[in-house]
């Protein structure tokens, strides 16, 4: 069991001062409205990492893929520039959702993983994705029928 998770055990969740995730749950909706934060929301710092155009696909390629090195990374994603992933794969490693290894060869070998952060995390993006897959017609209908058209119309 987390510990986080253990009867009494204390964890500070938006600010908040609770004991274990029930008490999240079964605070009353009063306190929930009236909440306001006094500087950086952490789980707003967490979360806008996975709002980036390239994290998620990059933790996806990864889980796919396996161990991989940077070009190879690169290739499996496409249309990423090369200071796009190395800010990217920074970002992730910062966070401790994936490993950088370097190899003292010549010339130098780096590979890229997950963690086992980054491993917990990927039911959840794959859920995400599979959300993404499931909806995808809905979504692009309604993008095309809120474009405004191309011709004029006639009044």
């Amino acid at each position: 069991m987390e510990a986080w998770k253990q009867e009494g055990t204390k964890r500070k969740v938006a600010y908040l001062e609770v004991t274990n995730v029930e008490n999240v749950c079964a605070m009353d909706e009063k306190k929930i409205k009236n909440f306001h934060h006094e500087g950086p929301c952490p789980v707003r710092d967490v979360l806008c990492r996975f709002g980036d155009k390239w994290s998620v696909l990059v933790l996806v390629s990864l889980k796919a893929n396996g161990t991989l090195r940077f070009s190879e990374l690169a290739r499996s994603l496409g249309d990423i520039s090369q200071r796009m992933l190395t800010v990217t794969l920074r970002s992730l490693e910062q966070d401790g959702l994936i490993v950088r290894t370097l190899y003292a060869e010549v010339p130098p070998r780096v590979e890229y993983a997950l963690t086992a952060m980054g491993e917990d995390l990927m039911p959840h993006i794959e859920a995400l994705v599979g959300w993404t897959l499931d909806h995808m017609p809905e979504i692009l209908a309604h993008r095309r029928q809120s474009q405004p058209s191309a011709t004029p119309s006639a009044q």
